[in-house]
């Protein structure tokens, strides 16, 4: 008799969870194939979002559908952008250094061509770097992450 009340108490204690999360359920698959599939039908249980995600899984579509901007996925505005300036930081970090110190010059230049800042504006855009640029090197061992941050920050 034991050996039955056992697996019957953890049916009924998974059910009485997966109800009560059933509310805040809703949102948490994302984009993908299964979330069109599955979504109109799902009623935020814990069976709908498994079939949603196991969709998405075994298909393996979500990653195409959010670089695509298809399957109920919102395309990034920026894809990679914030990758090439990090990328850019960490290889001329001297060069930028000393160019937001002058205020102008070459890595400069192509910093605010990769944060792709209006032409009429690179001035303005230099000038800020140029007044904050103890804001943006402290210490002078920043790493690049961190100076893309504040860069981020004061530049706009």
């Amino acid at each position: 008799m034991r050996a039955k009340i056992v697996p019957v108490s953890l049916v009924i204690m998974v059910l009485l969870t997966a109800s009560a999360w059933a509310g805040q359920a809703k949102t948490n698959c994302g984009c993908g194939l299964g979330t069109i599939l599955w979504g109109d039908r799902a009623d935020g249980s814990i069976l709908s979002q498994s079939m949603q995600v196991s969709t998405n899984g075994i298909l393996g579509n979500q990653t195409f559908g959010i670089t695509s901007g298809t399957l109920g996925c919102e395309q990034p505005t920026n894809i990679g952008s914030d990758d090439q300036l990090f990328a850019y930081i960490r290889d001329n970090i001297d060069g930028l250094a000393q160019d937001m110190a002058y205020g102008e010059g070459e890595h400069l230049d192509t910093l605010a061509e990769l944060m792709t800042v209006p032409a009429e504006e690179r001035t303005l855009f230099a000038g800020k770097l140029q007044a904050a640029f103890g804001d943006i090197f402290i210490t002078g061992t920043e790493d690049p992450g961190l100076v893309l941050e504040r860069i981020r920050i004061i530049g706009g």
